[in-house]
């Protein structure tokens, strides 16, 4: 099998536009219809729906409080009008960012949820992000077990990542299979 990997020369939102299509084409060659999108405004998720068509997207933002305690990121307005175009938004704790997390911001040191994290963070954030947000929608019960997805995720703002892969529920993470990166940032910060 061939397939294009289309490398960015820096991450970040810049990159929207080419990881979407990049995405789009590979799922069109893989006959993938399942999406799952990191979109903390909803500006990512609009801009696949713009261009995809057939298939089912599961937009993934911030857990309310990530910014700031109470507050949601993305906008009441944005998800009613993402929900009305048969858009699934997803907002939930982070799959890498529970306990462990907790545990770091209070007493230091790294947990595993986090050392897994950072170690996907190697291959770029939007990576992370991407194998993450797979895993929420999985466990979130948005998308159906044992079918490949394409996960987008982003560095900061926008979309930079893009990947094919086989997500499993969080109990099972080490089963999780990155099949195809389609595109991602060389340089990564």
């Amino acid at each position: 099998m061939n397939a294009n990997i289309y490398y960015w020369d820096k991450a970040g939102k810049e990159n929207t536009e080419r990881t979407i299509d990049a995405a789009l084409n590979r799922a069109k060659e893989l006959n993938i219809e399942h999406f799952v999108v990191a979109s903390c405004t909803g500006a990512t998720t609009k801009a696949l729906l713009e261009k995809g068509t057939g298939i089912s997207i599961v937009s993934v933002s911030h857990q309310v409080g990530f910014r700031d305690p109470g507050k949601r990121e993305m906008a009441g307005e944005t998800e009613d009008e993402l929900t009305e175009k048969g858009v699934n938004v997803f907002t939930g704790t982070h799959f890498f960012g529970g306990p462990g997390r907790a545990v770091r911001m209070k007493f230091g040191g790294l947990e595993a949820d986090e050392l897994a994290a950072n170690t996907l963070r190697i291959m770029g954030q939007g990576l992370k992000v991407a194998v993450e947000i797979a895993v929420m929608a999985l466990d979130a019960g948005l998308i159906p077990y044992d079918r490949e997805v394409i996960a987008i995720g982003g560095t900061g703002q926008g979309a930079d990542t893009a990947i094919v892969c086989l997500p499993r529920h969080g109990k099972d993470f080490f089963s999780f299979e990155v099949r195809e990166i389609i595109c991602k940032p060389r340089v990564l910060k």
